[in-house]
């Protein structure tokens, strides 16, 4: 079960008859699925749902010691979205950060900076869906934006996951599990992105549990050899959950900085 070629079908789409898209895969067979076909239901997440909410932990390992994040993402299509950063190990009321798009205009506060700021969406960079273009030169464009590389958007967005870094590697669907309380497909790729760099080493793996109802990644682990170096795990995932309208507006105190 591992990718006989390098996967380049992160851009690819299905539309249908009224120019809406749809996904490629609606849902996967029984059993385990190769990996093209794994990467191919992974691109099509979002279309799979109208609302999500989902909180991530993270936990992270480095020299000065462990750090943990929570991320909390509530999504409504199309275009509205609010991602709320906290961290806990700061326990005051500024341990977080928000992001909050309509789609048209982004709103951000860094409440431990105290700034906050309000500008228009980047437009999309012309150009990148040319039917003429390898499929690894064409541009995947959500249908809801989230923040740019970010933990929250590689787990909604894992197309460009999927072609740039675990389709580098020696992929291959090695089993199933339960992650927040769903089923789960685990694929393992063995030393991606090969890149020269001194933190670029034969022995790291990435393993990921891709929930198997929506295509959304719901575990990410990465390791160097036996060591443990991230571990992301989703707590909460509900596509189509109710989700009020007031979760999509930002109250910013008055003595806060605001920054184009």
């Amino acid at each position: 079960m591992s990718t006989p070629a390098r996967w380049s079908a992160a851009a690819g789409l299905t539309l249908a008859v009224d120019g809406a898209r749809r996904p490629e895969i609606a849902q996967l067979p029984a059993g385990l699925p190769d990996v093209e076909t794994l990467f191919a239901f992974m691109r099509d997440a979002e279309l799979r749902f109208e609302t999500l909410r989902l909180r991530l932990e993270e936990r992270t390992w480095v020299a000065t010691g462990e750090s943990l994040r929570h991320h909390e993402l509530l999504l409504r299509h199309p275009g509205r979205a609010r991602v709320t950063t906290i961290r806990p190990e700061d326990g005051t009321p500024r341990n977080h950060d928000v992001w909050l798009s309509d789609g048209d205009v982004i709103r951000t506060y860094r409440a431990g900076h105290r700034l906050g700021s309000t500008r228009p969406a980047r437009s999309r960079v012309a150009g990148l869906d040319g039917g003429d273009l390898p499929g690894a030169s064409r541009a995947y464009h959500p249908r809801t934006r989230l923040p740019a590389n970010s933990l929250v958007d590689t787990f909604v967005h894992p197309a460009g996951l999927c072609q740039n870094v675990l389709a580098t590697g020696a992929c291959r669907v090695v089993g199933s599990e339960l992650v927040a309380g769903r089923e789960a497909i685990v694929v393992e790729s063995l030393h991606p992105r090969t890149i020269e760099m001194a933190g670029d080493r034969p022995d790291h793996r990435l393993s990921l549990a891709i929930d198997r109802e929506t295509g959304l990644v719901a575990r990410l682990e990465e390791r160097y050899g036996t060591v443990l170096s991230r571990l992301v795990t989703a707590t909460e995932l509900a596509p189509d959950a109710s989700i009020p309208d007031g979760a999509f507006s930002l109250s910013i105190p008055s003595d806060v900085s605001l920054i184009y």
